[in-house]
């Protein structure tokens, strides 16, 4: 059965994409990284590009770039395909799930039904793309796939199979009503009839390993040395032998051929008529106008004066931490780990953390070639010295530690200072963590892997006087910690590899000399199955909300019950009837508390739940089936109080949601309705009153003074559903808002327009 998502957009019919803010809510942003281009065609003077998770557009007069991703329109990230027919305005894009996204001048369809070969049980990803007219052949793990764009749905499908092992088809593409794939055993061919399905009826017209294939008024398809002319069966080799050839393009009257950093350009013909490099490696190529446009792995879209054009963003989507500071900064740390929160999670890419300054990403050329293998927990900037960053390592390779750095305005780039050893016995002991910073702006880190046998946690501050970080073993066995949490003179630490919550009294002094400790476990009402502690995060109540691999735990009035050996409380809510525990069994990646002391919950796998004050109301459940989250396992959440942002961190990239809510205090902020006048025609929702005071006491009036609806709002903002204190839907009019903070010390008034 299909799954279809039809959206309309009349602004696709030119493929103005830059309207695609229309998709979805605006509520929602995507802080993608653009530099990874995978595909691009050109249509009437813009270049469209596909990258891992989005899809942007280069006008190359106006210089004009505007980008489509999950956040505003598209279904999925981790695209792998990308094509786009400008006659039909039609484009198709394929994700590594299997999955494909139409789009056409009349919306964007959601394509789940790929046709599964039977016994396979490989990967789903769509290799390839290619479309011919209202064709596009689909190439994937087991074979090819015909698609008709008119109707959207899936017709014929060829599985390469012989003898129970399948084939993958690299790509494919249709000529004359003959589909050619290009698969590790040769270029296989076969015409749309009949016997298209039946693998043993296809022509291996050339043997050999080939990777890439395209087609317009000639057919070229290559191997990683070797690109060939076909024509009327007679494969003709290149006279130009490649060291590894990427893409083949035929662009009009011109073959353009990716080798590495190198693009070369023949005619149909087979002629040799030039090359370029932009100093760096490609994916593809085009030619659009008489300049080539080449299809970069770092910068985006490079031209042939090797000026780079891209949506502004990280480097990498790879991303674990994230740290909100100056208003509206950010630091963003890119490895993670695996195994009980042990193993660091090796990352190909080495990309150590990404920097905004407000105004650009900033990527330090220190991580750019660097053989150090940098797996970065945290990144935290100086409160003082905001423009000197401190980063945690946390690797058992030489390179492992504390690193400081320092950001270079001038230079737009972030230098090395100096790294810290930690004075550990050998590189596997003692792997850095996270950091916080105490209400005098000292410095502190957690361990993982201290002790003489790397069987214990640790902590460490930095001691300005020597500029060296002084470190003290926990002394019980956790060989693991996570980030910790400074609130009210304690550090709240979650220890993931033993089920115990650990709270440290530093004394208020940073020489961890007379400190003491505090162990929670399963005799304070941890969870009994609970493998370890996750999170942790102080309300505006100075609750602490601890997460656990197996569900969530409440110690109320925090710092003052802390040192009694208290008693954590769970959460229970009403299931059907029946009395049940609010995320009974979950792991719980993440907690953050908003202006309005609610809390965004990350359950692994699971999403984000956004949650009323006490935690026993379900204010939003976020999925990445219902929203532009990438996958279901968020491992940051950051909140910016004053605008009400939040951040949604995963390892395939960041997105953020626009809330409602902005910090809250006793008396009223900017009061604003929305939307205003209500429409019913185009709006059937709830009207959102936000800006409000902590406790606000609410009347909604007719013109004429009669009190028509009234409440009390606790969260900062307020939505009222039109109706009146009998449950009616109000008549068209002109409606009061009259509102008063607790204590009647501040007031605020609205109007609202109603039609009906």
């Amino acid at each position: 059965m299909k799954k279809f998502f039809i959206i309309s957009l009349g602004f696709l019919a030119s493929l103005q994409w830059a309207n695609a803010q229309t998709i979805s809510s605006k509520k929602w942003a995507d802080l993608f990284s653009y530099n990874n281009v995978l595909a691009m065609k050109e249509d009437n003077g813009r270049i469209i590009a596909a990258t891992e998770n989005g899809i942007f557009y280069y006008t190359i007069s106006t210089g004009e770039i505007t980008k489509l991703s999950k956040a505003n329109g598209l279904h999925e990230v981790k695209i792998s395909a990308f094509d786009y027919n400008p006659q039909t305005k039609t484009a198709l894009v394929g994700y590594q799930n299997g999955s494909l996204d139409v789009i056409t001048p009349e919306g964007i369809t959601y394509i789940v039904d790929i046709p599964i070969a039977t016994g396979y049980n490989a990967s789903k990803k769509i290799n390839h793309v290619s479309i011919t007219g209202e064709k596009a052949v689909v190439s994937v793990g087991y074979g090819v796939s015909i698609f008709d764009l008119k109707k959207k749905e899936f017709g014929d499908s060829a599985f390469f199979v012989s003898g129970g092992i399948y084939q993958a088809s690299n790509e494919a593409t249709i000529v004359n009503n003959k589909v050619f794939s290009v698969t590790n055993t040769g270029l296989k061919s076969h015409v749309l009839n009949t016997t298209f399905p039946v693998f043993s009826t296809w022509t291996t017209e050339l043997p050999g390993t080939f990777t890439d294939i395209d087609s317009e008024s000639v057919l070229a398809f290559s191997s990683s040395t070797t690109t060939y002319l076909y024509n009327n069966g007679v494969s003709t080799p290149l006279s130009q032998t490649f060291g590894n050839v990427s893409d083949v393009v035929i662009n009009g009257s011109d073959l353009i051929i990716t080798d590495n950093s190198r693009i070369y350009t023949y005619n149909i013909s087979g002629t040799f008529s030039g090359s370029i490099t932009v100093g760096e490696s490609c994916n593809t190529a085009i030619k659009a106008g008489s300049k080539i446009y080449c299809g970069t792995i770092l910068s985006g879209i490079k031209n042939e004066d090797n000026i780079a054009f891209k949506p502004d963003g990280p480097y990498f989507n790879y991303s674990y931490k994230i740290r909100l500071f100056n208003d509206n900064q950010l630091l963003v740390s890119s490895g993670g780990r695996e195994g009980g929160f042990n193993t660091n999670l090796s990352n190909p890419k080495n990309p150590g953390f990404y920097y905004f300054n407000g105004l650009e990403w900033i990527y330090s050329t220190y991580f750019v070639g660097s053989t150090t293998t940098f797996n970065v927990l945290d990144a935290i900037a100086d409160p003082v010295n905001p423009n000197e960053f401190y980063f945690t390592n946390y690797n058992n390779a030489a390179g492992h530690g504390i690193y400081k750095m320092k950001y270079n305005a001038g230079s737009k780039n972030i230098d090395f200072v100096k790294r810290y050893d930690l004075n550990a016995a050998n590189e596997f002991l003692r792997r850095p963590v996270g950091f916080t910073y105490d209400d005098q702006n000292n410095l502190f880190a957690t361990l993982a892997f201290s002790g003489d046998t790397g069987t214990t946690g640790a902590f460490a501050s930095y001691d300005k006087a020597t500029d060296q970080f002084l470190v003290k073993d926990f002394g019980i066995t956790s060989s693991a910690v996570q980030q910790p949490l400074f609130n009210q003179d304690l550090f709240w630490i979650p220890l993931p590899r033993s089920n115990n919550f650990l709270v440290y009294d530093y004394k208020k002094t940073p020489t961890l000399s007379d400190d003491t400790q505090i162990l929670l476990s399963n005799s304070n009402n941890l969870p009994g199955n609970s493998g370890g502690t996750l999170s942790v995060a102080i309300d505006k109540s100075g609750d602490a909300w601890i997460g656990t691999d197996s569900g969530l735990r409440i110690l109320p009035s925090a710092a003052a019950e802390i040192k009694s050996n208290p008693q954590l409380e769970s959460i229970v809510i009403e299931q059907n009837g029946l009395p049940e525990e609010l995320f009974r069994d979950s792991q719980i990646l993440q907690i953050e508390v908003d202006g309005g002391n609610q809390k965004w919950v990350s359950i692994d796998g699971g999403g984000v739940y956004y949650l009323s004050a006490n935690g026993e109301q379900t204010i939003k459940h976020f999925t990445k089936e219902n929203s532009p989250l990438p996958n279901n396992s968020i491992t940051d959440i950051e909140v910016d109080k004053k605008t009400g942002k939040v951040y949604f961190v995963t390892y395939d990239g960041i997105v953020t949601y626009q809330s409602d809510v902005a910090d809250v205090n006793s008396n009223f902020g900017n009061v604003l309705v929305y939307p205003n006048p209500v429409v019913y025609a185009q709006f059937k929702g709830n009207v959102t009153i936000k800006g409000l005071a902590e406790k606000t006491n609410i009347r909604i009036t007719d013109a004429a003074g009669n009190i028509v609806h009234s409440a009390i709002a606790r969260t900062g903002y307020y939505e009222w559903d039109l109706n009146n204190q009998k449950g009616k839907r109000v008549a068209s009019g002109i409606y009061f808002v009259l509102m008063t903070n607790e204590d009647g010390s501040d007031k605020a008034t609205a109007k609202i327009a109603v039609v009906n």
